[in-house]
């Protein structure tokens, strides 16, 4: 199930890119990516109260705050970056770019969370590092 859910959110990730060009035209990054932020905030806590997983706020650690908010702030800076980015540039270069994240988020993970790096770790970073040059350039 995990492989179909990563699958789905591949594909919605490229339709977000390319609907986000097409409706930044003229509109300016910062405004857009709030239009885009309201729009994700409605949907999810509207899957908080379809799934009734609204009872579980009180039982979340600080930690987990702590960590959520930080993780929040993440993701507002590079929604922010990315809409930039494409309002300025090209999406078959700027989306590659974008995707440097999966390198930076396995060397993360090593160092942080303590998740093996193994040869075919390092491998797939090479090739992910070269394709993205390669788009790129």
């Amino acid at each position: 199930m995990w492989f179909i859910l990563a699958l789905l959110s591949a594909i919605f990730a490229a339709l977000t890119s390319i609907l986000a060009k097409i409706g930044i035209d003229g509109v300016n990054s910062n405004l857009a990516t709030a239009i885009r932020t309201v729009v994700v905030v409605i949907m999810a806590w509207g899957m908080v109260f379809l799934t009734n997983a609204q009872n579980g706020i009180s039982e979340i650690s600080k930690r987990s705050w702590v960590f959520l908010i930080l993780s929040g702030l993440a993701t507002g800076a590079s929604w922010l970056c990315y809409y930039k980015a494409l309002q300025l540039g090209e999406a078959s270069k700027i989306v590659p770019i974008d995707k440097l994240s999966v390198i930076i988020t396995l060397v993360l993970a090593f160092v942080f969370l303590h998740e093996q790096f193994t040869i075919k770790s390092l491998i797939g970073c090479i090739l992910i590092g070269v394709g993205t040059l390669v788009m790129v350039l």
